[in-house]
C-alpha cells in the first residue's frame, strides 16, 4: 500500500527503482512528495504550478553593468493594494533623487479618471531588490496628480512633515506586522476544507507539523528584507493558525513607513512564487479566533532617557483625549474594519474604550513589563490594524504625543 501511493504522487521513477529491486533515494521521494502535496493544496493557484527553477535559467544570465533594472513601487487607491512596474535606468542609483521620476494609468488604480489619468511616481527610497539580486533595485515612490498634489492614498506627505517638525525629539517606531496566509478558497491555507483546525493554543510560537502551517515562505521573505536593506527586527507564528508575523525596527521617523510597506511588497511576491495568498485583514476568520494588528510601539528620545516613564505617562494621557482620531487613522476605513477586531476579545481592546496597562494586552496602551521595572523606554499602541497605513499611524502618535496636536 505504502509504495502504490508513492507511485501514485512521485510517478515512474520509483515504480523504475522497485522494478530493478533498487531502493528509493528517499530524499527525492520526500521532496516529491511534499511539492506534489503542495500543488495538491493549492490546486486552484496558478503560480504553485509553475516550475520556478526555469527561472534561474534566465537570471543566471550577464547583466551588463550600465543596464540596471529598478522596480519603482507605489500604494493604490484603496490605501492597501500594492502596484509595480520595472525600467532600466543606465547607472546603479544611490539615491532617490538619482532616479528619473515616472508616470502610470491611475484610471486602472483608483487614483484618476481616463481624461486625466497620468499620476506621477516620485522615488523617495532605495532597496536592494531580492529577486533580481545583482545592482538591482526596489524603489518605493510617493504619487501625485497632474497638479503635483498628493494623492489621497499618498499619506507619506503629511506624515513626513510631522516627522519633520517633530524631529528634534527623535521618535522611534517598531511595527508588528500580523497578517494571514490564504488558501485559493480563501480560508487560511492548510485548514479543513469542511471544518476547523483545533482550537488556539498551540500555534503560537510553535514547532511541528501540526502547529505551523507556511514557514518556508516566512524564511524566504525574513532573508529577502534582510537582503533588500529592510530593517526587520524578528518573526514568529501568530496565534490562530497559518497567522504569522514579522516586526520592523526600531525606525527613526518616515523610514518605519518605508521599510514596512517595502516588507509588505516583498511578502506578496515571495508568497506570490509558492502560489500562497497574503492577506492583511483585520479579522480574517469570525468567532473566537484571534484578528491581526500592527501593534505601534512609540518612543522619543525623552522616554528613552532616565525616568523617562513620566513622559511615556504623559504621552497616554494625550492618547487618551485622542481616542477617536486615532481610531479613524489606523484602518484604511475609518474604523470600520477594526470595529470587526476590536471587540475587548482576543487579547484587543474595546473600540469603544482607551484603556491603558502594564503587560495589559487587553488594553489599548501596554506598557512592556520591562520598560515599568526600568522606568524609561516605549510605549505600545495596540490599537492599530493589519490592513493600516504606517504612515497614518506613525502621524498620528507624533502629532498627539509630541507637537500637541
Amino acid at each position: 500500500m505504502c509504495s502504490s501511493i508513492l507511485v501514485k504522487f512521485c510517478g515512474t521513477t520509483i515504480l523504475k527503482n522497485m522494478a530493478a529491486n533498487r531502493a528509493p533515494k528517499w530524499e527525492a521521494v520526500s521532496r516529491c512528495f511534499s511539492v506534489t502535496m503542495s500543488r495538491t493544496i493549492l490546486r486552484d493557484s496558478p503560480n504553485a504550478a509553475l516550475d520556478k527553477s526555469l527561472l534561474n535559467k534566465y537570471l543566471s544570465l550577464p547583466q551588463p553593468d550600465d543596464k540596471i533594472q529598478a522596480t519603482y513601487i507605489w500604494i493604490d487607491g484603496t490605501g492597501e493594494g500594492l502596484r509595480n512596474k520595472t525600467r532600466t535606468v543606465e547607472f546603479i542609483p544611490k539615491h532617490p533623487s538619482e532616479l528619473p521620476i515616472w508616470t502610470y494609468d491611475g484610471s486602472s488604480t483608483y487614483q484618476a479618471d481616463g481624461v486625466n489619468s497620468d499620476i506621477y511616481l516620485c522615488p523617495v527610497a532605495i532597496y536592494n531588490d531580492p529577486f533580481r539580486r545583482g545592482n538591482n533595485k526596489l524603489v518605493l515612490c510617493d504619487t501625485y496628480h497632474s497638479d503635483k498634489t498628493p494623492t489621497k492614498s499618498n499619506k507619506r506627505y503629511k506624515c513626513n512633515e510631522a516627522m519633520e517638525a517633530a524631529k528634534d525629539h527623535d521618535p522611534w517606531f517598531g511595527i508588528e506586522q500580523e497578517y494571514t496566509f490564504l488558501d485559493f478558497d480563501l480560508r487560511p491555507l492548510g485548514w479543513p476544507k469542511n471544518g476547523y483546525p483545533g482550537p488556539q493554543g498551540p500555534y503560537y510560537c510553535g514547532v511541528g507539523a501540526d502547529k505551523v502551517i507556511g514557514r518556508e515562505i516566512v524564511e524566504a521573505h525574513y532573508r529577502a528584507c534582510i537582503f533588500a536593506g529592510v530593517k526587520i527586527a524578528g518573526t514568529n507564528a501568530e496565534v490562530m493558525p497559518s497567522q504569522w508575523e514579522f516586526q520592523v525596527g526600531p525606525c527613526s521617523g518616515i523610514s518605519a513607513g518605508d521599510d514596512l510597506w517595502v516588507a509588505r511588497f516583498i511578502l506578496h511576491q515571495v508568497a506570490e512564487e509558492y502560489g500562497v495568498n497574503v492577506t492583511l485583514d483585520p479579522k480574517p476568520m469570525e468567532g473566537s479566533w484571534n484578528g491581526a494588528g500592527a501593534h505601534t510601539n512609540f518612543s522619543t528620545k525623552a522616554m528613552r532617557m532616565d525616568n523617562g516613564i513620566a513622559e511615556i505617562e504623559k504621552a497616554i494621557d494625550k492618547l487618551s483625549k485622542q481616542h477617536l482620531r486615532h481610531i479613524q487613522a489606523y484602518d484604511p476605513r475609518g474604523g470600520k474594519d477594526n470595529e470587526r477586531r476590536l471587540t475587548g476579545k482576543c487579547e484587543t481592546s474595546s473600540i469603544h474604550d482607551f484603556s491603558a496597562g502594564v503587560a495589559h494586552r487587553g488594553a489599548s496602551i501596554r506598557i512592556p513589563r520591562g520598560v515599568a521595572e526600568d522606568k524609561k523606554g516605549y510605549l505600545e499602541d495596540r490599537r492599530p490594524s493589519s490592513n493600516c497605513d504606517p504612515y497614518s499611524v506613525c502621524e498620528a502618535l507624533v502629532r498627539t504625543c509630541v507637537l500637541n496636536e
